[in-house]
C-alpha cells in the first residue's frame, strides 16, 4: 500500500484529477449525443425525410438494447485492447454515429447510426468512467465519480438546446457536423494526455499495474452467483425502472395540471437538481456507507412521488420535482461505490459491466410499464403509485448485506 505522502488525492496537482476531466467530458458528449440528443434526431428525421416516428424509435431502443449487450463484454476489452484504445474506438464510432446522422439518407444508415453508438456508449460510457476512476481514487472516489458523472447531466442540459439552436440557424446536417467536430477536437487530446492507469500500484488500483488489467478477470457466472451482487443490481434495476418511467412521462402528467411553461420549469428545474445532488453528494459520500445513502435517495424520491400525486398546487409539484431530481444522478453513483466495496477491484470491470447490462435492460421497460399502467386505469395515479412501491422495495433489498467480497472466494474461474 502507497503511503498517503506518495498519493494525496486532495491535491489538485494530483494527476487523478486531470482524469476525471478526461472523464467529465467523455460523459458530456456519449450522454448528450447518445442519450438526450435522440429528441433532437426523432423529430429532425422526421422533418427531413418524413420516416414514421415508429422507425427512428424502434431504432433507438435497438441501441439500448445492442449497448445492454456490448458492455458486458467491457472487462474483457479493457484487457485485450487496454483502456486508451477502447475509449479511442468509443470515440471514433461515436463520431462516425454524429456524422452518419448527418448525412443519411435510408433507414438502413439509421440502423448502423445508432449501432454505432452502442459501440460508441461501450468505449465512452458508465463502466470506463466508473472502471478508471476506480484505478485512480480511494479516499475520494465518490466525488471523482460524482464531478466525471455530472457530465452527463451537463450533456443534456448544454448539448442539446445548442444544437437545438445550431439546428434552427443552420440546419440540422451542419450543426452535428459542427457539433461532432467539437467533441473531436475537446475529447481527443485529453484522452490521449490523461488517461491511463496509475502508473504505480494504489488502493484504489487494486493489483493493476500501467499495463492495465493485469488481474484476470472474474468469471460472469461467478458474479451471477453471487449475493451482494444481486442486492446491488436488482435494487439499482428497479430504481432506474420507476425512475425512466417517471421521466419519460412527467411532461405528459404536468401539462393538464400546471401548462406547458411550467411543465418544462419542473423538467429544467429537475435536471439542475440532479448536478446539485451529485455534486452535494460527492463532496461526502466517501464518509458514508453507499447501500445507506442509496436506501436513502430512493426512499425521497418515494417521497417526492408520493406528495405529488396528493398536490395540484404549482410550487407543490415543482418542489417535489426538484426532490426527486435531486438524486436522479446518483443512481449511477452507487454502483461503484457498492461494487469497489464489497465486490472488489479485481472483478469491478465485470461486475460493472455486467450490472450495467442488467439495469440498462430492466430500466428500458420503465417508460412502457407507466404508460400501460396509465392506459389500464385512465390516469397516472395507479402509475406512479406503482413507481413509489418499487422505489420502498428496492431501498429494502437494498440494505440487505449478505456474505463477504467476491475477491475472497476461492471458487474464483476465468471469463468463459
Amino acid at each position: 500500500m502507497i503511503a498517503a505522502t506518495s498519493f494525496d488525492e486532495s491535491s489538485l496537482r494530483y494527476r487523478g484529477w486531470r482524469v476525471v476531466l478526461a472523464c467529465f467530458l467523455m460523459a458530456f458528449f456519449m450522454f448528450g449525443f447518445g442519450l438526450y440528443g435522440q429528441g433532437v434526431y426523432l423529430a429532425e428525421l422526421q422533418r427531413a425525410h418524413g420516416w414514421p416516428g415508429s422507425l427512428v424509435s424502434a431504432a433507438s431502443t435497438f441501441s439500448f438494447l445492442l449497448t445492454s449487450v456490448l458492455v458486458i463484454f467491457t472487462d474483457d476489452l479493457l484487457a485485450r485492447i487496454g483502456l486508451r484504445a477502447l475509449i479511442l474506438c468509443g470515440l471514433s464510432a461515436l463520431g462516425a454515429s454524429t456524422v452518419l446522422l448527418a448525412l443519411m439518407q435510408t433507414p438502413w444508415q439509421l440502423y448502423l447510426a445508432y449501432a454505432l453508438m452502442s459501440v460508441g456508449w461501450t468505449g465512452m460510457g458508465t463502466v470506463v468512467i466508473a472502471t478508471v476512476l476506480n484505478s485512480w481514487f480511494e479516499r475520494r472516489r465518490g466525488l471523482a465519480l460524482s464531478l466525471a458523472f455530472n457530465g452527463a447531466t451537463c450533456g443534456g442540459i448544454v448539448l442539446v438546446p445548442l444544437l437545438l439552436s445550431l439546428t434552427g440557424s443552420v440546419g440540422f446536417r451542419s450543426a452535428m457536423l459542427a457539433a461532432t467536430m467539437a467533441m473531436v477536437v475537446l475529447v481527443l487530446p485529453v484522452v490521449v494526455i490523461f488517461i491511463g492507469w496509475p502508473t504505480q500500484m494504489s488502493p484504489a488500483s487494486g493489483d493493476r499495474s500501467s499495463a492495465g488489467m493485469a488481474a484476470p478477470a472474474h468469471s460472469r457466472r461467478t458474479l451471477l452467483a453471487n449475493a451482494a451482487f444481486w442486492t446491488m443490481v436488482l435494487p439499482i434495476a428497479i430504481a432506474l425502472l420507476a425512475q425512466m418511467g417517471f421521466i419519460i412521462h412527467q411532461v405528459t402528467f404536468l401539462e393538464p395540471l400546471i401548462g406547458r411553461a411550467s411543465a418544462g420549469l419542473a423538467v429544467t428545474v429537475m435536471a439542475a437538481m440532479a448536478v446539485i445532488g451529485r455534486l452535494s453528494l460527492g463532496l461526502f459520500v466517501d464518509r458514508l456507507d453507499p447501500r445507506l445513502a442509496c436506501a436513502a435517495s430512493m426512499t425521497s424520491q418515494a417521497a417526492a412521488l408520493f406528495v405529488l400525486l396528493q398536490s395540484t398546487s404549482p410550487t407543490v409539484l415543482l418542489v417535489c420535482c426538484a426532490v426527486y431530481g435531486f438524486s436522479i444522478g446518483n443512481m449511477i453513483t452507487f454502483p461503484p461505490l457498492i461494487i469497489q466495496r464489497e465486490i472488489g477491484a479485481a472483478a469491478f470491470a465485470a461486475a460493472m459491466g455486467l450490472g450495467t447490462s442488467i439495469s440498462g435492460i430492466v430500466s428500458a421497460f420503465g417508460p412502457g410499464i407507466v404508460g400501460l399502467v396509465r392506459s389500464f386505469t385512465g390516469d397516472y395515479t395507479s402509475a406512479f403509485a406503482m413507481c413509489v412501491v418499487l422505489d420502498l422495495v428496492a431501498a429494502g433489498i437494498v440494505l440487505w448485506r449478505p456474505g463477504k467480497r467476491l475477491e475472497d472466494s476461492h471458487t474464483l474461474s476465468p471469463s468463459p
